[in-house]
């Protein structure tokens, strides 16, 4: 074995969870900004059952993986239920969450304090650059449901993968 687990030391993993649907440049951001903090990045890609995604899991997967890849340490695997189980079963000490606006962080505090008290999982914010700091996902599917130009919004993979799915190919 090679790396820092051979060394005695401890493999530093953390999280960047979501619905990714789609993934946006706002959230690679984050990620990529992770994956030069951690050793092991995990991508965990919701699954909400309740609620009809435009591209089910396995594309959100695929996508994020191949627009992940150039990382090299970012893994990408779907979660259902809670968050901390899916850290606890795979030893994550941190999530690390983007931040766009004090409202983000209202709700994203009492998320961080909540799963602090089920399992002592850590929660980092990162303030997201100021380029993406409108941008989610929602509105990339609205305004590219009409027509807008989100080529700047999204990576080219995605942007094609988005106006496959809404022009019906």
């Amino acid at each position: 074995m090679t790396g820092p687990e051979s060394e005695g030391t401890q493999v530093r993993r953390a999280v960047c969870p979501g619905s990714f649907d789609p993934i946006t440049n706002g959230h690679l951001d984050i990620i990529s900004r992770a994956s030069r903090l951690y050793d092991e990045v995990y991508v965990a890609v919701m699954i909400n059952k309740s609620k009809k995604g435009l591209f089910e899991i396995d594309e959100r997967i695929d996508l994020i993986r191949r627009v992940t890849a150039e990382y090299g340490n970012v893994r990408v695997e779907a979660f259902h239920g809670l968050l901390v189980d899916f850290c606890k079963q795979r030893e994550i000490p941190a999530i690390v969450k983007g931040l766009r606006a004090v409202s983000d962080f209202d709700y994203e505090l009492q998320m961080a304090q909540m799963n602090n008290g089920l399992s002592g999982v850590e929660t980092l914010f990162v303030p997201t650059n100021p380029t993406y700091s409108f941008l989610s996902s929602s509105l990339v599917k609205e305004v590219a449901t009409w027509g807008g130009d989100v080529s700047h919004l999204v990576p080219p993979l995605v942007l094609a993968a988005l106006g496959e799915r809404l022009r019906g190919d």
